[in-house]
């Protein structure tokens, strides 16, 4: 049974809003994921190690398609929570649109610098191969093709929050993740085509993923929110993309910096530490996915009741959400401590070496996961209380300041652990600064009001 978007909240209606959002970000990160099983395994070293170099700029270009998709959320569902749902269903209409051309006009410019982009990041450093820059151009430039339809996917994924029909979204993502890995399969392990079987089916999957709720909305003319007739208002797109900032700033960042950590690994540990590096980024698709799955449920909620000036569930969601996310932590902390080994295998099986060093990495990393979900889901509480501002710099600072600091000067004492060492303390920091804004917030939005 659907939760509708005006009702109070208990853990167990948060765990039903949740869920499907959860599991859609876990079957959208295992694009990535599958992709790293048969590359790693059928492709070899280099392959991996390419698509590790390149994939940081694909996902600066598919981050557009998350800014207008949660921070068009919190406009429409703010509209919605104030009774203006002709307003609401604007707004909407004109954000897929917009975002549809733009992805066009982003993937043509994107698909030109592919090459110039793994050529200067191999260049950062002498443990490069021409083998790996082939690869990592091959992928990228099937990759940057599909990137409309990767953006119009992320897009989707929040609106079907709003919408009040979550379940839709995650079959369609389901539907999509099925696709890839059996493209995979084939492509990959049956037709020998290596990075490009990798990119093709992962850009098929990302259409499966855009094109079938853009036909429901489409279709659909009684729900929540419609598609149709756009009214383009620039003030309504600007704050959308204020809104949604915090999420471009967090995809830039986590690129950005993924360029860093890249450079750093292969100064101290070569291709092997890429690899490695690759290992822990999937396994932290998944746990991240799941605190992102979780904001992402929550925000039209949250701000459905900002618009309605619901303070009292303001604070009831705030508290809750932020008991769940301190337990869900320590559940991956646990998981990543104890099954470090085993999961490292499973990237690694036939390098004893690259797979002593992800378990060693992954041991390391799993402590960033008791901090991480919290950051998260406080940048995403502002983004849906239409304050871009704070949620963006809790991201920014989180995904890039504190983690670029610590992972250039960490291993200058401890060495190759200072890179694995990096996040966590940057975790660390974005937590601290969080509660900071959280504290300083409050009298603005009431959320720790008695009453």
């Amino acid at each position: 049974m659907a939760v509708h978007l005006n009702e109070h909240l208990t853990y167990r209606k948060i765990f039903r809003l949740t869920i499907s959002p959860i599991l859609m970000m876990i079957f959208t990160s295992i694009y990535t994921i599958v992709d790293g099983l048969f590359i790693a395994n059928f492709a070899g070293t280099s392959a991996f190690a390419g698509v590790n170099l390149i994939f940081p700029l694909c996902m600066v270009v598919g981050g557009v398609g998350f800014m207008f998709g949660t921070g068009g959320n919190a406009l429409v569902s703010k509209y919605l929570g104030m009774q203006e749902k002709e307003r609401a269903n604007a707004a909407f209409s004109m954000l897929v649109y917009f975002t549809f051309a733009l992805g066009v006009l982003l993937s043509f410019a994107g698909f030109f610098l592919v090459e110039p982009f793994a050529r200067w990041m191999a260049s950062l450093t002498e443990n490069n191969t021409e083998e790996m820059i082939k690869e990592a151009i091959s992928y990228g430039h099937i990759l940057m093709a599909g990137q409309a339809l990767f953006m119009m996917q992320n897009l989707f994924q929040s609106f079907f929050q709003t919408a009040e029909r979550p379940h839709l979204g995650f079959f369609f993502t389901l539907f999509a993740g099925i696709t890839n890995a059996a493209l995979d399969a084939l492509f990959i392990a049956g037709l020998r085509w290596g990075v490009v079987g990798a990119a093709s089916a992962t850009i098929i999957g990302y259409g499966v993923g855009a094109l079938g709720p853009l036909l429901y909305f489409l279709i659909k003319r009684d729900g929540v929110i419609v598609l149709g007739r756009p009214k383009f208002e620039a003030r309504e797109l600007l704050q959308a993309a204020g809104n949604g900032s915090s999420e471009f700033v967090s995809n830039i960042s986590s690129s950005v910096l993924a360029m860093v950590f890249n450079f750093q690994l292969l100064r101290y540990l070569g291709e092997d530490g890429v690899s490695a590096y690759g290992i822990i980024l999937y396994v932290g698709f998944v746990f991240m996915a799941i605190f992102i799955g979780f904001a992402i449920g929550l925000s039209p909620v949250v701000g459905y009741n900002f618009g309605a000036g619901n303070k009292k569930e303001l604070k009831n969601i705030l508290i809750k959400a932020l008991i769940c996310m301190g337990v869900a932590g320590l559940i991956m902390f646990t998981i990543g401590e104890s099954m470090a080994n085993l999961i490292s295998g499973v990237f690694a099986s036939d390098s004893p070496a690259l797979k002593e060093l992800a378990t060693r990495a992954i041991r390391f990393y799993s402590f960033s996961y008791l901090f991480a979900g919290i950051g998260i889901f406080l940048s995403s509480f502002f983004t849906a209380l239409n304050n871009g501002l704070v949620s963006a710099i809790i991201s920014f600072v989180r995904t890039l300041v504190f983690q670029l600091a610590f992972v250039l000067l960490i291993p200058l004492i401890f060495g190759a652990d200072g890179i694995w060492l990096a996040p966590t303390l940057a975790e660390i920091g974005s937590f601290l600064l969080s509660f900071f804004f959280l504290f300083k917030e409050r009298k603005r939005y009431g959320y720790f009001n008695r009453t």
